[in-house]
C-alpha cells in the first residue's frame, strides 16, 4: 500500500499501482531491461480545491544525484488513473492526461528505472501533488521548473516506491 498523507480530519490522498505494491520491486516489464513502459497509477479523490494534478517519478540513490525518470504536470483533478504505457510515447502533450516534461535521460516522457549493474536495488518514488492551480511553464520542462512553480500551491501529495536492480 502506498504512504498515505492526511490532508485534513478524515480526509486521505493515496497512490497506488496494479503493477506493484508499496517497497516492492518494480516488474521488469516497466524497466529498461524491460519495455519501458510506465507502469499503471491509480489515486483516490484530491483534496479539495484541486485545479491540477502533477507527477514526478525519481530515484535518490543514483550515484551522482537525484535522478528523475518522469515529469508530467496540469493532469485534470478529475483524472483517477493513468493506464500503462501513457507516459512511453515521447508525446509533450497527452490529449485528456496532462503535459510531459524532460527526465534526466534528456527525453520527454516516461524512462524507467535503469540502475547500473552491481549496484544494490535502487528505490523509485512516484511522487503525485495535488495543486491549487493549472501551471504555466515554459519548455523545457524539468522537475526542477515544476518544483518551483508548485510552491505555495500543493495542497497535498502522495508517495508510491517501489525497488528495482540489475542483474
Amino acid at each position: 500500500m502506498a504512504k498515505e498523507y492526511v490532508l485534513r480530519e478524515g480526509a486521505q490522498f493515496q497512490l497506488f499501482s496494479e503493477a506493484f505494491k508499496e517497497g516492492e520491486v518494480i516488474p521488469v516489464k516497466y524497466t529498461c531491461d524491460g519495455e519501458d513502459i510506465s507502469p499503471p497509477l491509480s489515486w483516490s479523490s484530491p483534496p479539495q480545491g484541486t485545479k491540477s494534478l502533477a507527477l514526478i517519478m525519481y530515484d535518490p540513490d543514483a550515484p551522482a544525484n537525484t535522478f528523475i525518470h518522469w515529469v508530467i504536470y496540469n493532469m485534470p483533478p478529475t483524472l483517477t488513473r493513468l493506464e500503462e504505457g501513457v507516459g512511453s510515447s515521447g508525446a509533450r502533450e497527452i490529449p485528456g492526461v496532462g503535459v510531459q516534461g524532460l527526465n534526466d535521460f534528456g527525453d520527454v516522457g516516461y524512462g524507467g528505472p535503469c540502475p547500473p549493474r552491481g549496484h544494490g536495488p535502487h528505490r523509485y518514488y512516484f511522487a503525485l501533488h495535488a495543486l491549487s492551480a493549472q501551471l504555466t511553464l515554459r519548455s523545457p520542462v524539468t522537475a526542477s521548473s515544476l518544483l518551483n512553480a508548485m510552491r505555495g500551491k500543493v495542497l497535498g501529495y502522495s508517495l508510491l516506491m517501489g525497488r528495482y536492480s540489475r542483474q
